[in-house]
């Protein structure tokens, strides 16, 4: 039987293209509308697992996503980067001059305004998502019309390359986080984790945290700050770890634990770098 991932978006989107490059190809896909919704489909046993975006290296972290993981509680079992490429595609025997009008995700758009100046004749056009974009010239026949989208958005639906990469930035990546309670990660393979945790309004109490991190050789790869709702300047911190040694993290754990408060391990898994 084959494992179902809760993605965001539609078949063809980047995060079935993620979900591919971690478990493989032969999975079945469970389509959300929104963030919130991967999160649900798996407490109702609509989908096995789940992947989801959490920072870009364009557009950076998606801040409403780290209080997803804090209100449901789901274990970070891995990661993927993947770079995200805008591809340009209609449907066969299409030629780029003859396209009146190109849509896609206003994302997909910005990132690609550049190609765009090249070809003044077409109207840019704002949907909901690239991979439905690409999905509904295919579905409706429609030509004179592209989709900027990805490589298997293309496949799917049997549409034509026009033009591939032509997002502006060529270094463009995204961080997806693997939430799949089925998997185990042997403790000789942990290299990273995932913390959250909040600190009492002293003195130089965060530097102190830092330091100790600093002395255990847990290298911090991320940190970001949401505030916490009802609770005027405080805030959660999210942190990423990286390390050599998993018996060493622990003791700089138990080491950093007095420092903070609310502290949640939200995942020790291994990293995808």
């Amino acid at each position: 039987m084959k494992k179902k991932i809760a993605i965001q978006g539609v078949h063809g989107c980047f995060h079935e293209q993620a979900a591919r490059l971690y478990y493989g190809d032969d999975i079945d896909v469970l389509e959300c509308l929104n963030f919130e919704e991967l999160f649900t489909g798996m407490n109702e046993r609509n989908a096995d697992a789940a992947v989801m975006a959490i920072e870009n290296t364009v557009a950076g972290g998606l801040l409403p996503n780290y209080s997803l993981l804090h209100k449901y509680e789901k274990k970070i079992k891995g990661e993927v980067f993947l770079r995200i490429q805008q591809n340009l595609m209609a449907l066969p025997g299409q030629r780029i001059e003859d396209l009146r009008e190109v849509h896609s995700h206003y994302m997909a758009i910005a990132q690609t305004r550049e190609f765009f100046k090249r070809y003044p004749h077409i109207r840019l056009i704002e949907s909901e998502d690239t991979a439905k974009s690409a999905a509904d010239i295919a579905r409706f026949g429609q030509k004179q019309v592209g989709a900027i989208a990805s490589v298997l958005a293309a496949e799917l639906f049997r549409l034509e390359i026009l033009e591939e990469s032509i997002e502006t930035h060529k270094q463009n990546f995204t961080r997806f986080l693997i939430l799949d309670d089925q998997l185990t990660v042997a403790e000789q393979d942990i290299d990273k984790a995932s913390v959250c945790f909040t600190i009492p309004h002293r003195t130089g109490r965060l530097a102190q945290i830092l330091s100790v991190f600093s002395y255990y050789d847990l290298n911090l790869t991320k940190i970001q700050s949401l505030p916490i709702p009802g609770k005027e300047w405080q805030y959660f911190f999210y942190v990423d770890l990286k390390f050599e040694d998993y018996a060493h993290y622990r003791e700089g754990m138990n080491a950093v634990q007095p420092l903070m408060e609310d502290l949640q391990i939200m995942g020790e898994y291994k990293s995808c770098h």
